[in-house]
């Protein structure tokens, strides 16, 4: 059948959890279906060409649409003044709109599969089957990160809550059918019906992300988009809460800040004991130089693919409760828990000093997602529920 696809990102480079989920998606979708892809680009420096040459084997079109920064600030002031919430605004443009609308006429697809609700606008009254790709709960990563804000941001950051829940549950009976990233996303869907969201967790590469036998030239690594404000959060939690306890007892541990864009604040992090790398061209290469991963989250919603990385490539790894929920790896067994500065500490000393139980960590874990966590696997269940429509 003929799927229509449409992205709030170009899926390239694969820098952020949502271009992961739908590259994959679509790589694994284009074995049984022709995929015509519309990707929106609200980013300038954007080299197109590759972006194009690594999709253009798995669709029959590939189509970026650009929206200008004046369109999105304009966009945007409408959406505030129009009581809709910020990141509807952001990503809507009437061209791109009218764009969408022509090249879903020509085309005639069976199937529109819109990722994040803010596409939802788009297609949300096209006379197509459609699915929805909530993959996470905006509304609540944005309640999270108000909790942890200065008063201004605190302000704004409400008001994107409240539009954002209200939303969610307006645009869920726009679509035939709904899906999520996890259970404890899909039970933050303010809808009476949220059972009905289909659960499509990520996956992950297990051929590609391996392990591999280097030298570990760092004790600790955390990795991720370093300008997305949950990992900014964490990134600092790092440095300034957990590891001044962990240099108490080992003052040599060493720390590295591995991901791409990273904001002044992760910049301003680097030191002696502490390197902040930027964009890598190979994430592998820091998962590998190190002994141990953390993640050690207290804002944002949806499945850490980072941890599913650094699993497959056997690291023993080490989160928070809330990065778990969606994860659901065993405490003790195959992951390692803290909630506070001072638990995450002595998970890391706990690795480090003990060698057998780093072993197990790191084979429980390692098993663990090799199990439960495949793109084909997860694919091929929103494969069956786009073909249910037709």
């Amino acid at each position: 059948m003929r799927i229509f696809v449409l992205l709030p990102r170009v899926p390239y480079p694969l820098e952020k959890g949502d271009k992961l989920r739908a590259f994959n998606q679509v790589k694994e979708l284009s074995k049984s279906n022709e995929i015509i892809l519309c990707a929106l680009n609200p980013v300038k420096k954007l080299d197109k060409q590759k972006a194009f040459s690594s999709l253009q084997p798995y669709c029959r079109s590939v189509n970026f649409i650009d929206i200008p920064l004046p369109g999105r600030i304009w966009n945007t002031i409408l959406a505030f003044f129009g009581n809709r919430p910020l990141q509807t605004g952001y990503f809507y443009n009437r061209k791109a709109a009218r764009r969408i609308k022509n090249l879903i006429k020509y085309y005639k697809p069976d199937h529109l599969y819109c990722q994040l609700v803010r596409t939802a606008e788009y297609i949300k009254n096209i006379p197509v089957p459609k699915t929805l790709d909530y993959q996470d709960v905006f509304s609540y990563g944005a309640k999270r990160r108000m909790e942890r804000s200065s008063f201004p941001m605190k302000q704004i950051l409400k008001v994107e809550y409240l539009r954002l829940k209200e939303y969610e549950n307006k645009i869920f009976d726009y679509f035939d059918h709904k899906t999520i990233i996890s259970k404890p996303d899909r039970d933050l869907i303010p809808h009476k019906k949220k059972e009905e969201i289909t659960i499509i967790p990520n996956g992950v590469d297990h051929q590609y992300f391996k392990p591999r036998e280097e030298t570990r030239t760092f004790d600790l690594v955390f990795t991720g988009n370093m300008g997305y404000p949950p990992n900014v959060d964490a990134a600092e939690f790092l440095t300034h809460e957990i590891m001044p306890e962990v240099w108490k007892i080992r003052p040599d541990t060493r720390l590295l800040l591995a991901g791409a864009t990273p904001d002044r604040k992760v910049k301003a992090l680097h030191s002696n004991k502490i390197v902040v790398t930027g964009w890598l061209d190979d994430i592998r290469d820091a998962y590998a130089s190190a002994k141990i991963f953390i993640a050690p989250m207290r804002i944002g919603t949806g499945l850490q693919n980072k941890l599913l990385e650094a699993m497959s490539m056997k690291i023993p790894s080490i989160t928070t409760p809330l990065a778990n929920d969606a994860l659901q790896a065993k405490d003790g067994e195959e992951i390692l828990l803290g909630k506070t500065a001072g638990e995450l500490a002595g998970q890391i000393l706990r690795l480090l000093n003990d060698d057998l139980f780093y072993e197990k960590i790191a084979e429980n874990g390692h098993k663990f997602v090799k199990t439960n966590y495949d793109w084909a696997a997860a694919t091929e269940k929103l494969n069956k529920l786009i073909r249910e429509t037709v």
